[in-house]
Parts: C-alpha cells; structure tokens; sequence
C-alpha cells in the first residue's frame, strides 16, 4: 500500500492516473500504435482506451494520427512534451524509497543476500518432502 501511496504522490500534481502512465510506457514518440492493439494489450474495450488517450492529449502529451498503411485506423504516439514526461517519470519510479535509503551498509548488503536467496529458490523445482525452512532475519 506504501508503493501505492508513493506512486499517487508522483502523480497527483501532474493530473495523471497509473492507467495514464502505463500507457505512456507504451508509447515512444514519432511511432504510432494503434488504438485498438493498445486496448487488446490493456485487456480493456476501446472506449477505455479512448478515454485514457483523451486525456492524455488534452494535456499535450500524445497525438491521434492515421497509420500510413491504413488511413482508417487511428494511432497514438507521445508528443514532444510527453516524451519528456515519460522521461521524468521514468527517473521518479526508480528513484529509491527513503525507507530504502536510511538502511545502512550492513542491513543492505543483508537484503541483497535475502533476496538473491529468494530469486534462486524460485529457480529452483520444490523438493517434495522438504519442509518449509522458517528463518528469523535479525534486527538491527
């Protein structure tokens, strides 16, 4: 819920949805995607993908063109201005929570090694008859 949060925080002031970012992750400007393929790949009806794009033009971040090889279809692409968004917002996601950056050497290089653990077992087939391993990450 805390990613959540952090996430709303970035958005907010600039009027934008996840939905909105994920469809500017998409999207690069110059290339046109077509609207329906956008709407398959969100698993959504076009009148939702309509929506989005409406927005995200009202605010000058992309552009609706015909695709040269069929007028009919309509496609999105980011605007200059959006591409710059996109940018920006590529470098606040993976900018480190504070959370993260207060942890010192030692409960970093722990995680590091927790998580690569993680990473491996989840490689790894299930042996049948091990039993789940229970163990105790001491606190700092």
């Amino acid at each position: 819920m805390a990613q959540f949060g952090r996430a709303t925080e970035m958005l907010q002031p600039l009027g934008l949805t996840p939905g909105h970012v994920k469809l500017m992750m998409k999207l690069e400007e110059g290339e046109g995607r077509a609207m329906g393929s956008l709407a398959q790949s969100f698993h959504c009806d076009a009148s939702t993908m309509t929506w989005l794009v409406d927005r995200l033009e009202e605010r000058g971040l992309v552009e609706r063109r015909s695709l040269p090889s069929d007028r009919r279809i309509k496609a999105v692409a980011l605007t200059a201005e959006g591409a710059v968004t996109k940018g920006e917002l590529m470098e606040r996601m993976f900018e480190p929570p504070n959370e993260l950056l207060a942890l010192d050497r030692d409960a970093l290089e722990l995680l590091e090694e927790t998580l690569t653990r993680i990473r491996e077992s989840s490689r790894r087939e299930p042996e049948a008859d091990a039993e789940p391993r229970r163990n105790v990450v001491p606190t700092a």
